[in-house]
């Protein structure tokens, strides 16, 4: 395993890191799931002391994932070694009506801070994340008057935000110009390129990046047909419906051919892109299984400049419009 900086902290994470939304399990907001679909807890744990056997030491959580239960787990699992690098975050909620609410107020921040640390079982979250926060979240000042708080009185050491999915850099570009924050969290993979120029000022700046979704929901792993249905409990039965699933499978027909190139498998190749990247701290794939995690740290290589830059061009052509 490979370690990089994380920015200009003073933390060093495992290159492959440990995505714990779906160790959460099929967790339901009303009538919409949150979660990836049944786990068996036996193996989530198997699944990060696995990890944690192949030299993985970044775990990235969040409160809202299996409403506490993945920051449980992970608590119980790892929360004794001091080599561990946390990372959580703040800001959804379930209201009244079981309907997702997001709250950046300074009082639910302080709260559910404490509720994080006590799941963790940690004095201390190494990085502290606004769950997806808006530019107008940032200019209340209310949430950033509580992390940095929280980072006054230890409970915090470094804070960022989880940014938007399909349009991450307003708050990126807030934050950076004004100095706030130490990094910032990001989707960036073959399929959704939209938060490169935010990876390169973030590199420029000294802000620590994690990479999310290098598979985009499983699609590039490869082991998807255009047959592949979900569970009711799974988000992924409304991001990927049945018509827009087929599109992307006919576009990954292109991409298939390097992995084949390199000798490893297309989720290497989808690691390898995003790691290639300077300015990339740590990039997160979602692991449930002790299989995933031996298959997640098996190796990446150096993708040529040649080969980089197609799939880029191919993020142009062809799979920008998939998003949008």
């Amino acid at each position: 395993m490979n370690y990089r900086k994380f920015g200009e902290t003073d933390l060093s994470v495992s290159e492959i890191g440990f995505g714990a939304w779906a160790i959460g399990g099929p967790a339901m907001a009303g009538d919409t799931p949150i979660g990836w679909g049944q786990v068996d807890d036996a193996i989530s744990k198997k699944a990060l002391l696995t990890a944690r056997d192949r030299g993985i030491n970044f775990f990235d959580t969040a409160d809202f994932y299996g409403l506490g239960h993945s920051e449980e787990l992970i608590g119980k699992e790892l929360s004794n070694d001091p080599e561990v690098v946390l990372a959580s975050k703040v800001g959804h909620r379930i209201d009244g009506n079981g309907n997702i609410y997001m709250d950046y107020s300074k009082k639910h921040i302080l709260a559910s801070c404490e509720g994080s640390l006590k799941r963790l079982r940690r004095e201390t979250i190494d990085f502290y994340q606004l769950h997806t926060a808006k530019v107008s979240d940032l200019e209340n000042a209310e949430c950033i008057d509580a992390v940095e708080q929280l980072q006054k009185e230890g409970k915090v050491r470094y804070w960022g935000v989880s940014l938007n999915t399909f349009d991450p850099q307003p708050e990126a570009a807030y934050l950076l110009g004004k100095g706030l924050a130490q990094g910032f969290q990001l989707v960036l993979n073959i399929l959704n390129q939209e938060a490169l120029p935010v990876v390169a000022n973030s590199a420029r700046s000294a802000y620590g990046v994690i990479a999310r979704m290098p598979f985009q929901f499983g699609l590039l792993t490869g082991k998807f047909t255009k047959e592949t249905r979900f569970s009711e409990d799974d988000h992924r039965r409304f991001r990927l419906p049945p018509d827009l699933l087929g599109k992307y499978l006919d576009a990954l027909d292109q991409v298939w051919p390097l992995a084949e190139k390199y000798g490893i498998s297309p989720g290497q190749l989808a690691l390898s892109f995003v790691l290639g990247f300077e300015g990339v701290s740590t990039v997160i794939p979602g692991i449930r299984t002790p299989e995933q995690a031996i298959q997640n740290t098996a190796g990446t290589v150096k993708l040529s400049g040649e080969d980089r830059a197609f799939l880029q061009s191919l993020y142009l052509s062809h799979f920008k419009a998939f998003l949008f």
